[in-house]
């Protein structure tokens, strides 16, 4: 199975450098409802663009529509992938499950991946996205190779091999979306992993070398590609939307070199100064990842959340005017640096020890910088940008097409010329061939026209004759037919069109059966003692305490997380996608669900009772049952969370292991004990450990619970309240409110 290398391009320019650097697949986002939101990205005529463009050369285009869609915005989502349909890209990459299953009825021949936000973890859910007609899945960062490889599917694996990792499970953080309305999952990351945050175990302050606890390095797969390559993974992707043009140009040549060294049984190894370059185009130091088994303690950066490119030299003498630095590395004018105070600068005048203006500085030469950051400390200068390697990345050669032609050319008929592409062949012919009388016109004369291809795509490969002696024909008519079949042969290769099938969605009626239930999510064997004798629900997410106090209103919430999920059980609340559902479930509010099509299919799957999103506003709320009504002639049976703090990011991360944890000693560090994250705002945030997989609890709950009227005149008559850390005390009045107000006409 060739495998795929899978560039990103943020803008034109990053399509272009993906293309001519040997990209196989790019893909690329519309200005809505891709996971970059705030990237450049394209309008449906650019993408139009593109698309012809990487066609030509034989490169799939695959566009980002992996955002969780709202009720409101479904029917201009659908004329979006109408549009994407006529221009036919190769496939959309989708993250929300209802989406998935409208556009994969109406467009059945459209290819559909589904994204890493899907969260795509083990052989269940893959299972799952089988049954929904997608072709791959891109699996979580989270996975290792083993892991991968363990998963039996007909689906093509894709992995990330290079670029920024998400400390948190993707698809399954809600910090940029709770305390900032800007929804990752929406393409709007406010980026909360990359601040600093202070280690807490109770009111205790723990020291760390850095602040930035929760910034990981950037991915880079180069020192084991191979493994990779070996593996039945078939698309390896390199993540960079937002990057430059350059970036996405060098890492996509640097991945083609080495995959070509494998298929060729070529040693598969970089150079010091092509791996200094991956450094100093961006990186935030570099990690193996998870792929590759790595620690926890090589995988964060605590001291710095930004671009770190390479090491410049030391800053040996600052003034209020002027900063004196030795070079281990060459300094040029243009280039971008960085001060051990974490300011930024750009080195427009460079002077030399006798104060002159120099255009660059040496290694080991002494040289001076004005002082425009207010330095004042001596310490170790990186350099972020090198200006002569964009100038240099920023010339890439365009790659060119070869092309065979067949000339036939006999008296007393058509010219014929045919232009031969792989497997195309386009023919074109002009006037009658004449006798010779002055002046005859040779094969030399012929393939020195054909070859004048100019600055179109193609380059000259074979010429092959068939020509009777002593002909003449006019040099403009060889001219005019190289002409058109270049033109028609682009065009061929540019519009690759496919079969446009569009369905109408088959929507039935359905009979659901409305429940009116109160359930609480319990952390402790105290909050279970609180509530086992009230007429509520609880949700337990340890599975012994579970077996303890199993009885008909007890359900177990299983793990967000797991390699394997086999439970016979039946009361389980559900918090990943799966096919082997049973007689009594739950779904989970963090399951995802936005519109009525999601609802829908979790219905169809046999759930009883169906957790709606907490990103959803009351707004959207009402919007998704009404539209349900509409479909199904029915409305569902949704639960409403009221109460809660929110789980902002499961991490397979553990800061606790990385920052307390000695060397070879056990690790139980999290037991019985409260951690905390404080924020630059003094904000608490609860590490919560559940099977060695790390919560990170919002700093207050969400309070819904003066809504439970308002969710009711809804058609919502089942309403969840999860707990953390709270007393039987606390409990119990919680309890009492929603008592007061549950069920109030």
């Amino acid at each position: 199975m060739k495998k795929e290398l899978l560039s990103p391009a943020g803008n034109i320019e990053s399509l272009y450098q993906a293309v001519h650097n040997g990209a196989d697949a790019i893909y690329i986002s519309g200005k809505n409802y891709g996971a970059r939101k705030f990237a450049d990205n394209f309008t449906i005529e650019e993408m139009e663009h593109a698309t012809k463009y990487c066609h030509l050369y034989g490169v799939k285009v695959y566009v980002t529509a992996n955002t969780l869609i709202y009720e409101s915005e479904i029917e201009e989502f659908i004329n979006y992938i109408k549009e994407l349909v006529r221009i036919n890209v190769d496939a959309l990459i989708m993250q929300d499950i209802g989406m998935i299953t409208l556009v994969k009825q109406k467009f059945p021949n459209l290819e559909i991946h589904a994204s890493t936000q899907c969260h795509n973890h083990n052989e269940q859910t893959v299972k799952f996205f089988e049954k929904l007609g997608v072709s791959r899945v891109v699996l979580a960062r989270e996975m290792s190779l083993d892991e991968i490889k363990n998963i039996k599917t007909p689906l093509e694996k894709e992995v990330f091999i290079h670029g920024a990792l998400c400390i948190s499970y993707s698809g399954l953080c809600l910090f940029s979306s709770i305390l900032l309305n800007r929804s990752g999952n929406r393409g709007e990351c406010a980026g909360f992993c990359r601040l600093p945050y202070e280690l807490y175990e109770k009111d205790k302050k723990i020291e760390t070398k850095g602040k930035y606890l929760l910034s990981p390095k950037d991915l880079c797969s180069v020192e084991y590609l191979k493994e990779i390559l070996d593996s039945d993974i078939k698309s390896l992707k390199i993540e960079g939307r937002m990057k430059s043009p350059e970036y996405v140009g060098f890492v996509t040549k640097v991945y083609r070199t080495l995959i070509d060294k494998y298929y060729n049984n070529e040693e598969m190894t970089i150079n010091e100064e092509e791996f200094n370059n991956l450094k100093k185009l961006y990186s935030r130091k570099f990690t193996k990842g998870f792929l590759n088994n790595t620690s926890y303690k090589d995988l964060i950066n605590i001291e710095s959340p930004n671009h770190q490119g390479v090491y410049l030299g030391e800053v040996i003498k600052t003034t209020k005017n002027k900063i004196t630095i030795k070079l281990k590395e060459e300094l040029n004018q243009g280039d971008g640096i960085r001060f051990s105070n974490n300011e930024g600068m750009i080195a427009n005048y460079i002077y030399n020890q006798k104060g002159l203006l120099i255009n660059s500085g040496k290694p080991n030469e002494i040289i001076e910088l004005d002082n425009k950051v207010n330095l004042y400390n001596t310490g170790k200068v990186i350099k972020t940008q090198d200006i002569k390697l964009i100038n240099k990345l920023k010339n890439y050669n365009e790659k060119k097409l070869k092309v065979n032609f067949l000339v036939e050319a006999k008296l007393n008929q058509n010219l014929k010329i045919t232009i031969k592409y792989n497997d195309i062949s386009i023919t074109e012919e002009e006037n009658v061939i004449e006798k010779s009388i002055n002046k005859t016109t040779t094969k030399e004369e012929m393939k020195e026209k054909l070859s004048k291809l100019g600055n179109t795509p193609f380059v000259l490969g074979d010429i092959e004759f068939s020509i009777d002696e002593n002909i003449f024909i006019p040099i403009k008519e060889i001219n005019n037919i190289r002409r058109v079949l270049v033109e028609k042969l682009k065009s061929k290769l540019e519009q690759q069109e496919n079969e446009i099938i569009e369905k109408e969605f088959d929507y039935k009626p359905k009979n659901i059966e409305l429940t009116k239930e109160v359930s609480f999510l319990v952390r402790t064997e105290e909050q279970i003692n609180a509530l086992i004798n009230k007429n509520v629900n609880i949700y337990i997410e340890n599975y012994e305490l579970y077996k303890k106090y199993q009885k008909e209103n007890v359900y177990y919430r299983t793990p967000r997380v797991e390699k394997v999920s086999d439970y016979s059980d039946d009361n389980l609340v559900i918090t990943t996608f799966r096919n082997d559902i049973g007689n009594n479930c739950v779904s989970d509010i963090y399951l995802n669900n936005t519109n009525s099509y999601t609802t829908e299919i979790l219905s169809k799957l046999g759930i009883k009772k169906i957790g709606l999103s907490i990103e959803l506003s009351t707004i959207e709320v009402k919007n998704l049952i009404e539209s349900f009504k509409e479909k199904y002639k029915t409305i569902p049976n949704v639960e409403e969370l009221i109460y809660g703090y929110p789980e902002l990011m499961i991490m397979k991360y553990c800061p606790l292991n990385s920052l307390l944890k000695k060397d070879n000693a056990p690790c139980s560090i999290c037991k019985n004990k409260n951690f905390y994250l404080k924020d630059r705002n003094n904000e608490k945030y609860k590490i919560y450990n559940v099977n060695c997989l790390n919560y990170i609890m919002g700093y207050k709950p969400i309070n819904n619970i003066d809504k439970i009227i308002e969710y009711q005149k809804m058609g919502i008559n089942n309403f969840r309240i999860d707990l953390l850390d709270e007393t039987k005390e606390e409990v119990l009045a919680i309890f009492s409110k929603i008592s007061q107000n549950i069920f109030q006409k």
